[in-house]
């Protein structure tokens, strides 16, 4: 953590991860927590991989968010059929790869074999590490195809307020072949296709795919939050006298109220994978309701975080918005990552609502 600490403001500037970090995470084995077994995973599964982006998100939110996609990534890879996956660690356990999943970005059309596929895809967080990318189409249904580093090119377009050290740029696809291998249908994934159940018997591949899609980003967002406590914290601790100083009621009660959100935030994350699971386990169905109400509770989640942030950094002061305080990356990071379309609050809100009284879905 400290060294992720040390190397925030760098990674702001190079506008994605150090090269020594990857290194970092690859050395420590945290990315295969998504691997499938039988390619070099560990015994562990994707409520792990919240748990490592919780810690890893107090240091560097950049660093958490581009971890957590990675290892996920992963994860999904083993809804593909076998021979992608066979394909992807080719080269080892190691192998990493980013996506574009903005459906309209591209198309992919139907040809003998597979799909012609083209388009530009944005916000590929971590594609500068990777070797291979994910894009999304919807030729009739949403597909997600995978292609390696030879059939895109990256275009560096990532200039912006916050994750800045996340390098979500695109991803360029001229007109390439992709084979039906290298395709799946991410809504059957886990509910109708059970490749990843078959393949690998690993509990996170019972459960709908799409229960379980977006957590790997809130995990993050809840690390950013709890580091922006720790350092709004350590920046009072020990002080005296009028102001802004640890003797501040309105301070302490700031405090208190963030620290509660973010508590709440990463204890309702930890309940709802858990539950999704056990569920899952016991081949319970997955209710419309059950599905909109996972959806509402992940947008939850980045709200309390949002909310505990702000009403840190509105407490600052001046000296809260200079580039050396952490505090102010931490709170545009949030920000930024809050922004994401999988995590928006009102659409997941209005759904869950609408179900919750007799609507259609």
């Amino acid at each position: 953590m400290p060294t992720l600490k040390e190397r925030a403001a760098r990674t702001e500037q190079l506008r994605q991860i150090p090269e020594e970090t990857v290194k970092d995470l690859i050395a420590s084995g945290l990315i295969r927590i998504g691997n499938p077994l039988r390619y070099g995973g560990l015994d562990a599964d994707l409520d792990t991989i919240h748990e490592v982006g919780f810690e890893l998100g107090r240091g560097c939110g950049a660093t958490a968010w581009c971890y957590s996609l990675w290892a996920t990534h992963n994860w999904w890879l083993g809804h593909f059929p076998e021979r992608a996956q066979e394909e992807f660690f080719a080269t080892g356990p190691d192998t990493l790869f980013s996506s574009g999943l903005d459906p309209t970005r591209g198309t992919a059309t139907s040809v003998p074999g597979g799909f012609r596929v083209a388009g530009r895809w944005s916000f590929s967080s971590g594609c500068d590490a990777a070797t291979w990318t994910m894009v999304a189409t919807t030729p009739s249904a949403m597909l997600w195809l995978l292609l390696p580093r030879e059939d895109y090119e990256i275009v560096d377009t990532w200039f912006a307020s916050g994750l800045r050290g996340s390098g979500s740029k695109d991803v360029l696809v001229k007109d390439v072949f992709v084979p039906a291998h290298r395709a799946v249908l991410p809504d059957r994934s886990g509910d109708g296709d059970w490749t990843g159940w078959d393949l690998h018997r690993r509990p996170s591949y019972r459960p709908p795919l799409r229960c379980l899609t977006g957590w790997d980003l809130a995990a993050p967002i809840v690390g950013m939050a709890q580091g922006a406590v720790e350092e709004f914290a350590a920046r009072l601790r020990g002080t005296t006298g009028a102001g802004r100083t640890a003797q501040s009621v309105p301070l302490q009660l700031r405090v208190a109220e963030a620290s509660a959100e973010i508590d709440a935030a990463r204890a309702l994350q930890r309940a709802d994978i858990r539950e999704i699971l056990d569920k899952a386990a016991r081949e319970e169905p997955f209710t419309e309701v059950d599905r909109a109400r996972y959806k509402r509770d992940k947008a939850f989640v980045v709200k309390l975080c949002v909310q505990a942030v702000n009403r840190l950094f509105e407490a600052s002061g001046a000296r809260g918005i200079l580039e050396a305080e952490p505090l102010q990356r931490f709170h545009r990071d949030v920000h930024a990552a809050s922004h994401h379309a999988a995590l928006g609050w009102d659409a997941s809100a209005e759904t869950f609502g609408r179900l919750a009284l007799g609507g259609s879905p």
